[in-house]
């Protein structure tokens, strides 16, 4: 093989896993006194805060309640003296724009007292409330213009401030929302918070009305499972295209891929588990409930996953998780993707999102009832919810439109494009009686005989799981399989939210509007069946992978939506413009501006792809593969005068038709790398973002593949020894 690669093998063979020391080989209790250490929750409060400080700010915490600006300046320098114990010298306001990345801007603590020259920490109640970054850079949609830069941080009191340690010191993170001069939402966490009240008040109001319950609050709550790659950091050097892209944008498929099936949940490499223990100390340390780990199908892919938290908590934490397993995963020598298709021909990655609702007393209102009224409750959840789903599959499919999730979705680990419901044959039995008048059960669990004498009986869970699913009941929580693995959970929850807090609304006005002719329980019958009537075409429950579904759809008047610019279109139509601007979610202006920057992301993602491979071609692949046609040729040519002077000397037609092979293929690659490179200069010449998308995914796309197809072949055939870049088989399996 060439050089470097071999040079990256030798390094891997003889490297040991970095000992991540400290805690993280301490005995295990140790966890319960180090968990939460480094944000400033409950427990740092409880210590630095005076008493009638701390109850209101717990309460702000707990209910989400507005903060008192009065005693702001103690929670301000609570939170300072116990960052500096920490060891930090700077705070930043830490949010989250719109460009799928987390955001900060570090400011000392220190100070000039007026008149002396001597230094102070000082840290105000101002300071802590809001901040002014530069918004001119992030993006915008169009709401604002590069010479407009004036924009506001203000803190999230729900979400913990946590400290990030560095080799030289640390930083206080303060969680906030951004905003723009003029007010409008720039920023993933204002339009979550803003759902999660409209979700909360809407589900109050209904508990209140028809079912006498009364909460201060009801959450949406997130368990955030997360898929990812780990390689070598040799590797992902040397392959131009995970650097510009982070994924492959050429390999030729491996021998071995994950056909054997022997990788999902398979021991883990001691070099791979040495790095995810370091990430889950540091996650403990930052609160977050990490609690699963295992090796997930794909050779090289891994999942964790934690506990449920509130919506806005676990998107801040599931954020802080990819920053650490980035950084963690660098000082191990490895690289962590999370790019949703890395590698063709292997499983790609997912966030799946479990979405439920709790309110401030811990109930689960999707917990099946085990009385009448517990029962009745959960059927009206359960069909706002089919409803919301069915009405909004679009904005659904298009809070997952990510271009990553285009080489994901609808192939054999991810769901399909086309939005449906998974509840199960019990639930579906329930709401098909529902809707034909016969007798309503409640779900119940029985047992498994596992006909195995010595096993104990095991509940029997009242629904399967569908992994074909985009959105499948799992017992207590809807699971939401579509999310991408790069992606950040914000939207796809604020669509969430909002559509089924307008779902709620819609069947509680109309079973108090039934009420005014009619006795309560009638009332809620009519509607609940009605409604389901309506809506229970998007419930599938069978292989969303067949074609039989994609048939059955079309038939249901489902949209199938496979690509993201046709799932972007929908964004900001006449429904969703209504939808968002009644709940006060997004104005129209916010949610245009969120579908030309999704537009933007989209088209800037798949050009730096096109750009990147025409580069790869042309510098790396066609110069190799000239380099063994030549010696092909070289080899024909020193042999040719001995076989004019022995006319009967069996003639080298293997090597003519490798040669053969050869020029033919490479041929077709540099006219289909010309070709590609011809369209993209064609692609500046489109006016809009919304033109440009389109036509990036019907031309550039599909030139793209063929690139590819005459590269992965030509691969097969070179020399090892020659072929330039890190291949599958050495990436996928060489820790």
């Amino acid at each position: 093989m060439s050089n470097r690669r071999r040079e990256i093998i030798e390094y891997i063979d003889k490297r040991e896993p970095v000992e991540a020391g400290g805690e993280v080989s301490d005995q295990a209790d140790r966890l319960t006194s180090i968990y939460d250490s480094d944000t400033y929750g409950l427990n740092a409060m409880r210590e630095t805060l005076p008493s009638h400080c701390y109850k209101k700010i717990r309460e702000v915490m707990a209910t989400g309640s507005t903060l008192d600006p009065q005693i702001a300046d103690m929670v301000a320098n609570g939170m300072k003296e116990w960052a500096i114990k920490q060891g930090a010298t700077h705070y930043c306001h830490w949010f989250l724009p719109l460009n799928g990345l987390a955001a900060e801007k570090h400011d000392a603590f220190v100070s000039i007292f007026p008149g002396e020259e001597k230094l102070l920490l000082e840290f105000s109640g101002m300071q802590l409330i809001k901040g002014e970054p530069d918004a001119s850079s992030f993006p915008s949609g169009g709401i604002r213009s590069t010479w407009e830069a004036r924009g506001y941080t203000v803190w999230d009191a729900t979400s913990p401030a946590f400290i990030r340690r560095e080799k030289n010191g640390a930083v206080l993170c303060i969680p906030t929302a951004f905003c723009s001069w003029t007010g409008e939402a720039l920023d993933q966490k204002t339009p979550l918070l803003r759902s999660m009240e409209y979700v909360s008040n809407e589900s109050l109001i209904t508990l209140n009305l028809l079912f006498n319950e009364t909460h201060k609050r009801v959450f949406p709550t997130l368990g955030i499972e997360q898929e990812f790659f780990l390689i070598d950091r040799k590797f992902y050097l040397a392959r131009p295209d995970l650097v510009n892209c982070g994924r492959t944008l050429i390999g030729a498929r491996p021998p071995k891929g994950q056909e054997m099936e022997d990788h999902y949940f398979g021991t883990m490499n001691s070099r791979i588990i040495s790095c995810i223990q370091e990430v889950e100390w540091k996650m403990w340390r930052l609160g977050m409930p990490l609690k699963t780990r295992h090796n997930e199908v794909a050779p090289g892919q891994y999942e964790v996953a934690p506990i449920f938290e509130r919506a806005n908590v676990a998107a801040d934490h599931n954020m802080m998780l990819m920053d650490i397993l980035k950084s963690v995963a660098t000082k191990h020598g490895l690289v962590c993707l999370f790019h949703e298709k890395p590698f063709a021909g292997v499983n790609g990655s997912g966030k799946h999102n479990n979405w439920s609702l709790s309110t401030d007393g811990g109930s689960n209102l999707l917990d099946p009832g085990h009385t009448p009224s517990q029962n009745a409750r959960f059927i009206l959840f359960l069909t706002a919810i089919i409803r919301a789903v069915d009405i909004h599959a679009d904005l659904l499919r298009a809070s997952v439109a990510v271009p990553g999730n285009e080489h994901r979705l609808g192939a054999n680990e991810a769901p399909p494009a086309i939005i449906s419901i998974y509840l199960g044959k019990e639930l579906d039995t329930v709401v098909n009686n529902i809707i034909n008048s016969t007798d309503i059960q409640a779900p119940t669990s029985d047992d498994m005989n596992l006909g195995v004498s010595g096993f104990p009986p095991l509940p029997k869970d009242s629904t399967d799981r569908n992994r074909t699913s985009p959105f499948a009941f799992t017992g207590n929580k809807f699971e939401f399989r579509a999310v991408g693995s790069s992606q950040v959970v914000n939207f796809p929850c604020i669509v969430l939210n909002t559509i089924v807090a307008e779902s709620l609304k819609y069947i509680r006005d109309s079973i108090l509007s039934e009420m005014k002719n009619t006795n309560r329980q009638t009332a809620f019958n009519k509607v609940i069946k009605e409604t389901l009537s309506a809506h229970n075409r998007v419930i599938f429950n069978g292989d969303g992978y067949s074609d039989e579904w994609k048939d059955i759809a079309k038939s249901r008047g489902l949209q199938n939506l496979p690509t993201t610019p046709e799932a972007l279109v929908n964004i900001n139509s006449e429904k969703n413009i209504k939808l968002f601007k009644e709940s006060s979610i997004l104005s129209p202006v916010e949610l245009e501006s969120r579908q030309e920057i999704l537009f933007e992301i989209y088209n800037k993602s798949i050009k730096i792809e096109a750009n990147s491979l025409y580069d790869i071609i042309s510098t790396l692949v066609l110069p190799s593969c000239f380099q063994y046609q030549k010696s092909v040729a070289d080899s024909l040519n020193s042999i040719m005068p001995f076989l004019q002077s022995q006319k009967s000397f069996c003639q080298p037609n293997a090597q003519f038709s490798l040669l053969s092979e050869l020029v033919e293929a490479i041929n077709n690659l540099t006219e289909s790398n010309q070709k590609l490179l011809n369209l993209i200069k064609q692609s500046k010449e489109t006016k809009s973002e919304h033109e440009l998308s389109f036509f990036l995914n019907q031309t550039i796309i599909p030139a793209m593949n063929d690139v590819r197809k005459y590269s992965d072949h030509l691969e097969t055939i070179i020399d090892d020894s020659i072929w330039p870049i890190p291949k599958y088989s050495e990436m996928l399996f060489l820790r």
